[in-house]
């Protein structure tokens, strides 16, 4: 968040934002864990295809996740800048 419009608009503050298309696969561990239980239904509505943000193509959004729900997952995508 920037406090004023000069901030808001310098060339020293810029930033890129972006998101991160996560595979259906991984999604799927974390919502089938204990407390994601009142989200699942959402989950089933949206696929990347059907996304908003993704629908267009997700192949160069996609990350390769890793790890396990048990012990943590990490979630890794190579971005040109």
């Amino acid at each position: 968040m920037y406090p004023t419009l000069a901030s808001a608009t310098s060339v020293s503050n810029k930033s890129a934002t972006s998101q991160i298309a996560l595979p259906k696969a991984a999604s799927d561990l974390v919502y089938a864990t204990a407390g994601y239980e009142a989200s699942v239904n959402n989950l089933r509505q949206v696929t990347l295809a059907t996304d908003n943000v993704f629908s267009d193509g997700s192949s160069l959004e996609l990350a390769t996740v890793t790890g396990s729900v048990a012990a943590g997952l990490t979630a890794a995508l190579t971005v040109a800048v």
